[in-house]
């Protein structure tokens, strides 16, 4: 949630609306007066979202926003005004504002507006935060790969980002899909503006339209609030639907119309709401077999495939597979010599059918198995790694099965900050079975990574 500053000269108004925020999760400050509004606004941390009335004496709403954009621009400012005129509009949205309303106003609207200042803060928090991420490593936007194909693949993305074409980015699971759609919206003209990701597998098909698209307040059960969908989201930015052949038929058609015409209607809704975005999509699927199938329309088909980029499997670019692994120990804090030349010989020798991912998760896991010590070929015995001291007396050490396997456990669980899922997968084994293996060694299933 996040920090608001409300502004009006009426004290009761200000109580109402520092209630109905709170109530939120919001931390709401108040000021009677533009003066204290801007004392505030200079005195402490930046708010993410300023609620500020229009007329009020000596400084106005109208100041208050100038001022709010000076001292700290990423704050949203929102104008409340009984005196609604289109000059007063322009100018306030001209300087900055995120959005104006009129009173008298429900409260719910009041709320509704800080839920959206509050996602779009996330989103282009989030962004920063991808686009620094994506610099670090070497290729395109953080790809690694200094193969044929993958060189042809960065040609490509890097043509097609100075265009707002819609892209259809095919290729197995794990090779990268998603890193490449980022790396194409943060070179393009709108690396600034939002990038919404939807996982079109993941979501419900009872819910994917209502996701895509928003809805309005009781346009099913449950729906107790208007929401904006992640097009209305993205506006002026770039909407990426992973696994798109996932889609159901009845939002396949639905999106046709947001390519042909930037246009949809929300769930429950007969307004019509138009959108700036670029899509580019994603799939792991023969969408042409698809097509053949019936399961995937073949207009829509067509209207995403204008720019196709194919991204290889590791198995088809062997010579990336050192490349990547020095990216990855790298991303730990670790220098390229932590693996021995026989751990990478192991490594480049191996097919890798989960690719870079698959790549990653093996390494996560050695590192957990190391701790200070290099990577050696014994920490992947799944890919044929011998054993590093197969005549030594375990017995001698100190060691016994038991206490090795609730040492990897502790480990698994801090390298994962005490998040059972992620754990369970640098073990590579499911949550159930790391449950009961922590009810086997006393760990409590209720460990925190500070314990």
């Amino acid at each position: 949630m996040g920090r608001v500053l409300v502004v009006d000269d009426e004290k009761k108004m200000t109580v109402i609306l520092k209630g109905a925020l709170e109530e939120e999760g919001h931390t709401v400050d108040t000021a009677l007066s533009g003066k204290e509004a801007l004392a505030k606004l200079k005195s402490g941390p930046p708010y993410h979202f300023v609620l500020t009335d229009l007329k009020m004496s000596a400084v106005d709403g109208l100041e208050v926003l100038r001022q709010t954009k000076t001292v700290s621009p990423e704050t949203e400012v929102v104008l409340m005004t009984a005196y609604a005129d289109a000059k007063t509009a322009v100018e306030a949205m001209k300087g900055g504002a995120y959005d104006y309303i009129v009173k008298p106003f429900e409260l719910d609207e009041i709320v509704l507006m800080a839920a959206k200042v509050m996602e779009r803060h996330d989103l282009l928090r989030e962004n920063l935060d991808l686009r620094e991420a994506l610099g670090e490593a070497r290729g395109l936007g953080g790809i690694v790969g200094a193969s044929e194909a993958m060189k042809n693949v960065f040609t490509l993305a890097a043509k097609v980002a100075a265009t707002d074409a819609t892209v259809l980015i095919t290729g197995e699971s794990g090779t990268g899909k998603d890193l490449l759609a980022r790396a194409i919206h943060f070179h393009s003209t709108r690396g600034d503006r939002p990038y919404v990701k939807v996982s079109c597998g993941a979501v419900p098909e009872t819910l994917l339209e209502s996701e895509l698209f928003g809805h309005e307040k009781g346009a099913f059960t449950g729906a107790h609030k208007s929401k904006q969908g992640r097009f209305e989201t993205a506006n002026g930015g770039t909407v990426f639907l992973d696994e798109i052949g996932e889609i159901p038929p009845g939002t396949q058609v639905k999106l046709l119309q947001v390519l042909q015409e930037k246009s949809f209607v929300r769930l429950g809704g007969t307004k019509t709401t138009h959108v700036d975005v670029r899509i580019i999509a994603a799939t792991n699927r023969d969408l042409a077999k698809a097509m053949k199938e019936g399961a995937f329309r073949e207009d829509l088909f067509y209207r995403l495939n204008v720019f196709p980029i194919h991204v290889p499997p590791l198995s088809e670019r062997p010579d990336d597979v050192p490349l990547l692994i020095e990216a990855v120990l790298k991303k730990h804090g670790h220098a390229p010599d932590k693996i021995t030349p026989d751990a990478l010989a192991v490594l480049c020798s191996h097919s890798f059918p989960g690719n870079v991912r698959e790549l990653e998760n093996l390494l996560e896991r050695a590192l957990i198995l190391t701790g200070d010590e290099a990577i050696g070929s014994e920490h992947f015995p799944s890919l044929g790694g011998a054993d590093r001291s197969p005549s030594e007396d375990p017995g001698k050490a100190g060691m016994n099965l038991n206490k090795l396997e609730r040492g990897m456990i502790m480990r698994a669980l801090e390298k994962a900050e005490g998040n059972k899922s992620r754990a369970a997968r640098l073990l590579g084994i499911t949550r159930r079975a790391l449950y009961s293996k922590m009810e086997t060694h006393g760990i409590p299933i209720a460990w925190k990574a500070d314990e």
